[in-house]
């Protein structure tokens, strides 16, 4: 059966620009899989999606104009149901084949046949029923592209949806933008489909400005990209377009031995902001640049969509680029016009920096007193008091009396900023003016770089406080959140978070496994419930138990197997610092040839000793050793657990690990010819005594019967 390709497009007024991306790769998966659903689509089928600020479209390669006939079986009713005594069609078939509408088949039992169906007899697993065949003639490819066109808009991932009257002044439709034109082609011939009112056509429109040709006639579904482009002044292609920009903006910024700043969210919104892209080259006065960098790079990216740039040593020049959606042949007046507008968005930023410096951060402290936090949980000075009181007890847990007052002051002046003008124009900028100001204000460097860092990490893959008393106000700063929220009962449920605490928790998790840091988790957190008052003790266990599960999610994202991080954190070690050399050690355990064995023996031990209570009040006793093979068991442990005890209070995990190897042999003689649970209750209480140490000294690293399969 012959195919052609097909191409769908909704002409729309202009789409938001944060949403375009999506919602194009949602309109042409969704067309693809609605074709695919009626047999429309070949197996050599694939799509292409474009998406302009101006329009939503797919091509779909190999599409049949008609889908093959389908044939589909199902069962009707047991055939005890079905036939009298007599092999008669009951009643109940007749009632039956009627709802199906095919009751003349009844009449016409055993030979049942009526035109394209059949009602036959079969095995239904050990009995027999009756079954109808009945062959569908395969859907159109216009009706079949209706259908899968209505399907796809009606499940688009539309942020807020917009009500407009249609052409006729009655019908009030919703969609993302009002839709002004609808372009379906098979091949070269047009599919009479209709969307909000329209019915389907060839004809386009291109560029708003730079189109050579309006309206541009579509030839043929494969030429859109082609057309648009050549008539239409349009790179339709959302990837294409964005590529497009990456290369000139290297270009531009490379002609003036600099870089644009990266961010992709930024790139992703231009590229849904123009249609013709076109780098412009813009500068603003040099006087600007005394503005703390991170201020202006926001103003320019969050207000204008340019891109600042860098020089070689990542300095903020004068400079920033922009992507125009027109060519004109002198853009002088593009430059001018954007430099223009930039210029108040910078001395408004300047402002507010030269304002909020005549005020010391510590004068602010005081207004946080009229800040809600949490209606259940006070106001924002309330929390920096508690902030306060952990990262003072964490200061504590490291020994150190400096870096504890260091964290209490930076903990005192991390939230005074949210009171400047800066941050309360730029949110984003929280914890980076505070770190600026506190300098201004002659705050130690130690202080400052800890309120500049203390929300970090932000996001996944973020950067961690760069010193020790960043990491303990930051620390401090989450487990009061966790706790605090916690115990009001807003722990996440399913994929609601709203607080944000799942991040919280991971950035403790990193915290204390990428900086080692000698800190025991139960006891973080209990300095997380004491500094409430009163304390919220009732959250400590729902806490520390949210803590571990996301410390197992984030051992797995790094390679490590279900088991590996089980034998690990199944403990539920108190310190995290090891978490990543103990892995490894399992890693390389599970690796040897005696770790199947060994696991497998461990796991036995860990049951024989749940049942019994005996091991933990009896001391070994060697005189009551009667069998050559626990003797044998007993003098191996005795040679091998010291060596591996020792390297184990070294840190070497591996090699205490590969130490235990060498106890294969007499496990394996103990459990053949040693029975554990004899009768002679002292005998057996020694036995379950050897049992304990030896379990003692092969769990220390990590729970090895959690290898076992």
């Amino acid at each position: 059966m012959s195919t052609q390709s097909l191409l769908v497009e909704l002409r729309v007024e202009e789409l938001p620009p944060k949403a375009l991306k999506r919602l194009g790769e949602a309109f042409a998966h969704g067309l693809l899989q609605g074709l695919e659903a009626r047999g429309l689509a070949s197996d050599h089928s694939a799509v292409t999606g474009y998406a302009t600020p101006r329009r939503l479209a797919a091509h779909v390669s190999a599409v049949h104009a008609v889908a093959a006939d389908r044939q589909s079986v199902r069962k009707v009713m047991p055939l005890s149901v079905a036939l009298d005594a007599a092999g008669k069609p009951t009643t109940a078939l007749r009632k039956a084949l009627a709802k199906l509408g095919h009751e003349a088949l009844a009449d016409r039992w055993p030979d049942a046949v009526d035109g394209s169906a059949r009602l036959y007899e079969d095995a239904d697993g050990k009995a027999r029923a009756l079954f109808l065949q009945t062959q569908a003639s395969g859907a159109t490819l216009g009706a079949g592209l209706q259908a899968a066109l209505d399907e796809t808009i009606a499940a688009l991932p539309i942020p807020k949806l917009m009500t407009y009257q249609l052409a006729d002044g009655w019908t009030n439709v919703q969609f993302v933008r009002p839709v002004h034109g609808v372009v379906a082609l098979h091949g070269a011939d047009v599919v009479p489909v209709r969307a909000f009112g329209l019915q389907a056509g060839r004809d386009t429109l291109g560029h708003r400005f730079e189109a050579a040709v309006e309206p541009i006639r579509l030839q043929h579904a494969d030429h859109y990209a082609q057309q648009l482009e050549q008539q239409g002044a349009v790179i339709a292609g959302f990837a294409h377009r964005r590529a497009e920009i990456v290369r000139q903006l290297q270009h531009a910024a490379g002609a003036l031995d600099a870089r644009p700043v990266d961010d992709d969210a930024l790139l992703d919104e231009v590229t849904a902001l123009v249609e013709r892209p076109n780098v412009l080259c813009c500068e603003f006065e040099p006087q600007f640049l005394t503005v703390p960098a991170e201020c202006l790079i926001l103003t320019m990216k969050a207000n204008q969509k340019y891109f600042p740039l860098l020089d070689a040593a990542d300095r903020l020049t004068h400079r920033f680029l922009v992507v125009s959606n027109i060519r004109p042949d002198d853009a002088s007046a593009v430059v001018q016009g954007n430099e223009r507008v930039v210029r108040p968005r910078l001395a408004d930023a300047k402002f507010f920096f030269d304002q909020d410096r005549k005020k010391t951060l510590a004068s602010r402290v005081s207004g946080l007193d009229k800040v809600v936090y949490h209606a259940r949980l006070g106001s924002m000075a309330e929390r920096v008091r508690r902030v306060r009181a952990i990262a003072r007890a964490i200061g504590e847990q490291f020994g150190a009396a400096t870096l504890s007052a260091q964290a209490d002051r930076a903990a005192l002046l991390a939230k005074a900023d949210l009171l400047t003008d800066m941050v309360g124009e730029f949110p984003e900028l929280q914890g980076v003016m505070g770190g600026y100001y506190a300098r201004h204000d002659g705050e130690p460097d130690a202080v400052a770089l800890a309120i500049e860092d203390h929300y970090k990490p932000r996001f996944a893959g973020d950067a961690l406080p760069r010193n020790d008393t960043g990491l303990v106000v930051a620390l401090a700063d989450k487990l009061e959140t966790l706790v605090g929220l916690f115990g009001i009962g807003q722990a996440p449920s399913g994929d609601k978070d709203p607080f944000a605490l799942r991040r919280h928790a991971l950035g403790v998790v990193r915290m204390l496994i990428e900086r080692e840091l000698p800190l025991g988790v139960p006891a973080l957190v209990l300095a997380g419930a004491q500094a409430f008052s009163p304390p919220v003790t009732g959250s400590i266990e729902a806490v520390t138990g949210f803590l571990y599960d996301r410390l197992v999610g984030y051992l797995r994202d790094r390679g490590y197997s279900a088991q590996e991080v089980d034998a690990v954190v199944s403990p539920h070690p108190p310190s995290w610092a090891q978490l990543p050399a103990r892995l490894a050690a399992v890693k390389a355990f599970s690796a040897l040839p005696e770790s199947a064995a060994l696991a497998a023996a461990n796991k036995r031990i860990a049951n024989i000793l749940k049942k019994s209570d005996a091991a933990a009040a009896t001391k070994l006793d060697d005189a009551r050793l009667v069998e050559p093979a626990e003797r044998a068991l007993s003098d191996a442990l005795a040679a091998v657990a010291p060596c591996a005890d020792a390297l184990f209070e070294r840190g070497e995990f591996t090699a205490s690990l590969r130490e235990l190897a060498a106890l294969k042999a007499p496990v394996d003689a103990f459990f053949d010819q040693v029975m554990v649970n004899v009768d002679d209750p002292l005998l057996r209480a020694n036995r379950l005594a050897l049992l304990a140490r030896l379990h003692e000294a092969m769990n220390r690293v990590a729970d090895l019967s959690r290898l076992a399969t």
